[in-house]
Order: structure tokens, then sequence, then C-alpha cells
């Protein structure tokens, strides 16, 4: 979703000093395209349970039981779709009326108040929990933690070896790196979680159009002019739209 998970920048990259980075190339079969991922897992999911208690800390859950029951008995049924039961699952419902939800690779998710009362069935929450799930199916969090500190390795190196113009490239080279390879990167992980949950959705028993449905009501609820796709880490509302579109179309959903 829309949601902005910091501790990738922060508690993961300790975690990976602190343990060393593995590096490697490796196919995903779900995705069907190479991943270059220098996270080593088990620190990932260790910043990632920090991150989670970090957040319960923080943030407000709503004790509405209706609520609680209504999110985990639909991520349970898309875990199970998404062959990831053989995981410890958490979920909370957290007090905020923006509609967004996040997972982290540790296995845990939170979905605000927000986002239940706007979706109007259970297929629709089912579109956002696939989603979300697809991102750990994915390794997303892996591969961008790996893609940006990859990046800033290598702009340091350039600043150190170049002197004031090493630094030039620095300052105007992090920007170019942020626009032409991190958001684009960033985007093409959205429209992959959209297919995939659709997928994940479809197996659990919910409706795919909903999906549909779903993002038209989110983007006449933000209604804004926004921030350019091309500089924004999401793709925009009617690329999202148009790619399940094609992609329930595809499938025969």
């Amino acid at each position: 979703m829309r949601i902005r998970t910091t501790f990738a920048r922060t508690g993961l990259i300790a975690a990976l000093l602190g343990t060393g980075l593995v590096a490697g190339c490796a196919y995903n079969d779900t995705l069907g395209r190479n991943q270059v991922v220098i996270v080593d897992d088990r620190a990932l999911e260790q910043a990632s349970v920090a991150a989670w208690e970090q957040i319960l800390r923080t943030q407000k859950q709503s004790n509405d039981r209706a609520m609680n029951d209504r999110v985990r008995q639909v991520g349970n049924r898309i875990v199970q779709a998404a062959g990831l039961q053989n995981r410890q699952w958490t979920y909370a419902v957290f007090e905020d009326q923006v509609p967004n939800a996040f997972v982290l690779p540790s296995g845990h998710m939170g979905v605000t108040t927000g986002l239940l009362r706007m979706t109007r069935n259970d297929d629709q929450l089912a579109t956002v929990i696939g989603h979300e799930v697809a991102h750990v199916v994915g390794r997303h969090a892996a591969e961008r933690t790996s893609t940006s500190s990859l990046t800033q390795l290598a702009l340091g190196a350039v600043q150190r070896g170049a002197g004031d113009y090493g630094q030039a490239v620095g300052a105007f080279g992090g920007l170019g790196a942020q626009l032409g390879f991190l958001l684009p990167f960033s985007r093409r992980h959205e429209l992959e979680a959209d297919r995939l949950g659709i997928d994940y959705m479809t197996r659990a028993g919910y409706r795919a159009r909903e999906s549909i449905t779903l993002w038209q009501a989110m983007a006449a609820a933000q209604n804004r002019a926004g921030t350019p796709e091309f500089a924004s880490t999401h793709p925009s509302d009617q690329t999202r739209i148009a790619a399940l579109e094609a992609y329930i179309a595809q499938r025969g959903y």
C-alpha cells in the first residue's frame, strides 16, 4: 500500500552491518526473474521484529473485536493461499483514519481502521492483504534494502575517489539513482505485488474484480494532484488500475 516502512533504512541496515552482508543473485520462481540480494534473511527478520515492537509502542491499537477478527480471518485465508502458513503470522488493527496497511518480513501485518471502513466487503480487504503478503513472497524488502545499500556504497566510492568532482556527482548522482533506479524499482515491486495478490485472493475464494472497485475508490478518495509518477515510489492510480484490469482479463478471473 502506501505506508513507508522506514525501518528498512535504519534498523535493517544496522542489523546487516552487525551480521555481515551475504551477496548473491537468486532466482525467484514466483516472480520469474533474478534478484540481487545482499541481505541475510535472519537479520532482516530480527530487524522486522524490532520494528514491530516499536510500532506497538508508538501506535494506538484498536480493541474493536469485529475489526480484528475480520483482518485475522481474511489474512489467514490469504496466507494459506500463498503457501506461507508454515510461519507465525500476527495481525493488528491500528487507530488511524488514513486507509493503509503494511507487512514486515517477519510475518507481522498492520491494517488501519480507515482502511477497514473503506473496504465495503471482504473481497476488497483481501485485495489489500493479498498485496501485502505478495511483498513477502516476492522478497521485496530484502531486494529493496540490498539495492539501496549497493547504491549508497557505489556513490560513496565515487565521492571518495574524485575530490570536488566526486562530491558533485554524489549530490546529483544520488538524485539520479533515486529517480532512475530506486523509485522505478519500488514501482515494479508494487505492480508485482498487485498481480500476485490477485492470484492469492482468487485462490482463497475472493472476487478479483473487487480489486478494481477498491482502487477506484482509493483514487477518488485521495483526489490528489500528487507527485508525478516518475518521482513517486508507487505507480499512479491510473497505471495500477489499468495493469490490474489487463491482468484479470489475461488470467480469466
